[in-house]
């Protein structure tokens, strides 16, 4: 297998250009087998031993290793395919995890590349949903204090059956009860869902579930619009609108508590309701 590889490498071109002056072909990374790419892996890993960092040789080494290994960053990468950043991100910030397990990996110590190079680029990616799904800036101890308090949590909770009380959690961490408190506080801020987003129940958004056009804003937009107008009506005016809309009495009652006639009453009504609509059509 090795040698195969070995033979198959020299001859290809290389994904990011010729190589450079002393070093083989490399491969086009899509056409290698995950097989293949681990036993090429460590030959590139003992050639990386050899040469000096920052020269173009180190550079296409290294970032041949890369494009070999990207299959293992959309491995990582999948794990976290239910959470709201584009999946490109999060194999953009895998591929630093990566490329810092390149620079870290020791070929002496025995280990497969993989087995190493898989908790860093999973720890990276974790450091950036930690950093960036706060829906409100927190600072980092908070951020920090919020882990612990989960941990403890579900620590406490395995011990005494039940959920864990503040002062509980105060005594496992060594901190006070304010403490514990503005912790807690703060997860509130973790993170937050789009009134835009699916709901999880039914159909339309979380926006369109919990909340609806309410018509007695318009009611309450009208009355303080009409509010300076009525102040400018007569006193009978006034009085007749209030008896009518306030009280709810019908024309009739109106002439009888004021000593007027229906049709008086009816005219006085049709007057003073064209004077406010007048009135909130110039405001418009």
């Amino acid at each position: 297998m090795r040698q195969t590889v070995r033979t198959v490498a020299w001859r290809t071109s290389a994904p990011a250009g010729p190589a450079p002056a002393g070093l083989p072909e490399i491969p086009e990374p899509s056409t290698v087998s995950p097989e293949d790419a681990r036993v090429l892996s460590r030959l590139l890993f003992d050639r990386l031993g050899q040469l000096e960092e920052g020269t173009p040789q180190y550079a296409y080494v290294r970032n041949t290793l890369v494009e070999l290994n990207m299959a293992l960053v959309k491995f990582a990468a999948a794990r976290f395919r239910t959470r709201s950043e584009p999946m490109a991100d999060i194999i953009q910030v895998g591929t630093i995890g990566l490329i810092k397990a390149i620079n870290r990996f020791d070929p002496g110590r025995g280990l497969e590349f993989t087995t190493f190079a898989l908790p860093t680029v999973t720890g990276e990616i974790k450091r950036f949903f930690r950093d960036t799904s706060w829906a409100v800036r927190v600072p980092r101890r908070l951020q920090e204090l919020r882990l612990e308090l989960a941990r403890a949590t579900d620590a406490l909770q395995q011990e005494l059956d039940r959920t864990p009380t503040t002062a509980e959690l105060a005594a496992r961490l060594g901190l006070t009860e304010a403490e514990v408190e503005e912790g807690q506080r703060a997860g509130l801020a973790y993170s937050a869902g789009s009134l835009d987003a699916a709901a999880e129940e039914g159909e339309g958004s979380r926006g369109e579930r919990i909340g609806y056009e309410d018509p007695g804003m318009a009611r309450v937009e009208n009355h303080e619009s009409l509010r300076p107008l009525i102040a400018e009506l007569s006193p009978r005016d006034r009085q007749i609108l209030s008896l009518r809309f306030g009280s709810d009495l019908t024309q009739s009652e109106i002439g009888a508590e004021l000593g007027l006639s229906q049709m008086h009453v009816s005219r006085l009504l049709t007057r003073t309701l064209g004077r406010l609509r007048a009135g909130l059509l110039a405001e418009d």
